[in-house]
Order: structure tokens, then C-alpha cells, then sequence
């Protein structure tokens, strides 16, 4: 984890070069941030760096809806530093905990549950099962911004297993239900649409 110095100056520069390095608590709004966020900078004594998304929403806070961190490049300030967790992050990334658990994945990579878990607390501050939950509903949030998918793909291709684990996951990170996040674009349209292939016609002139 950079120190925060480090981060603290990242921050008031917005430097693109630390999106996804880590991520900025606020204490005052319960909110985590990308660096690069364009908010109005919240006051040094009021935030906390978190060296990954999920030990952010570990920690209470809930993702900006504004910079979206489901977007930031998933690279951590130490990448390169354990290839043991960089290669339990790509694996996760692909699925590995959306149906099988720590001690599987572990496993293939040749290390016991407990070693992973403790590395995984010591360089992310969460647990694998934490990671994976976040990446899931990023996954999800980018779909939900993205695509006019049904709500059950959306889960299904985020790798929940169910529409309700998603619901309770975006109840638990987000305070809200999944349609709650689509843009009110995508949700305008999907109505015309209905209205449209319902056979509704505009009234005469």
C-alpha cells in the first residue's frame, strides 16, 4: 500500500496514473472513490486510502455513483509483487469463487486456503470471498450502465447465483435494488419501446 502522502498528493492532482491503485474513503458521506473522482475534495481528516474496492465497502463505505469505481483499472499498487495473488485475482476475475470456494481455488494454485486468505488480508485488506463479491457487482453496474439486459442475465452473467444474491449484494454495497442503478436514458427508452411493440399509436393530429 502507498503511503498516504503519496496518495493524499495523487488525489489533488486527479493523476490518472493512480485509478485503480487505490481508493478513497470518506468518512463524512459513508462514499469510497476512485483518485481521479471530479468531486469536490473532502477535507484530509475526513478520508481513508484502501488499497482495493473491497476493502473499502469492507470498511462501510458505499461506491460513488458518480466516478464509478466498477470502471477503475483493477490494478493494485502492488501488482507484480505476489504472483500467488495475482494469479488468485486473474482467477477470480474469471469466476473461480462464483461456485466454488477459497479452498478449490487455493488449491490450484498450489497453497493452502489459510496462506491465500492471509495474503489476500495483507496486501487488499478482504478476504477472497470479498474480492469476489466485488467483482461481481462491478460486473454487474457495468452491464446495468451498458446494455439493456433483463435483470436475471445481468446476474447470471455477473456470476450470482440468482437475481435474488444479486439484489441482496446491490442492497448490501448500494442501499438499493439493481433497477435502481440503470441510467434513466436506458429506462425512458426500454418504456417507448414497450409502448411501441404494444401496439400504442400517438393520437391523431
Amino acid at each position: 500500500m502507498l503511503d498516504a502522502e503519496t496518495c493524499g498528493e495523487a488525489m489533488q492532482r486527479r493523476d490518472p496514473a493512480f485509478d485503480g491503485v487505490f481508493f478513497v474513503g470518506v468518512k463524512t458521506t459513508g462514499i469510497y472513490c476512485r483518485p481521479v473522482c471530479r468531486a469536490r475534495m473532502p477535507r484530509p481528516e475526513n478520508i481513508t486510502f484502501y488499497p482495493s474496492a473491497a476493502a473499502a465497502e469492507r470498511a462501510g463505505h458505499r461506491p460513488c455513483l458518480r466516478c464509478r469505481p466498477e470502471t477503475a483499472p483493477f490494478c493494485p499498487a502492488w501488482k507484480g509483487s505476489l504472483a500467488t495473488v495475482e494469479r488468485a485475482l486473474k482467477l477470480i476475475d474469471e469466476g473461480a469463487l462464483d461456485q466454488e470456494g477459497v479452498e478449490r481455488l487455493a488449491d490450484r494454485l498450489g497453497v493452502s486456503g489459510r496462506h491465500l486468505s492471509r495474503l489476500f488480508q495483507q496486501h487488499l485488506e478482504a478476504s477472497p470471498q470479498e474480492v469476489a463479491k466485488t467483482r461481481r457487482v462491478q460486473r454487474a453496474k457495468r452491464l446495468l450502465n451498458e446494455t439493456d439486459l433483463p435483470i436475471p442475465e445481468i446476474a447470471a452473467r455477473a456470476g450470482f447465483a440468482s437475481p435474488r444474491r444479486m439484489s441482496a449484494a446491490f442492497a448490501d454495497i448500494y442501499n438499493r435494488p439493481p433497477s435502481a442503478l440503470r441510467p434513466r436514458r436506458r429506462a425512458a427508452q426500454r418504456h417507448v419501446l414497450a409502448l411501441h411493440e404494444g401496439g400504442a399509436r400517438p393520437p391523431p393530429p
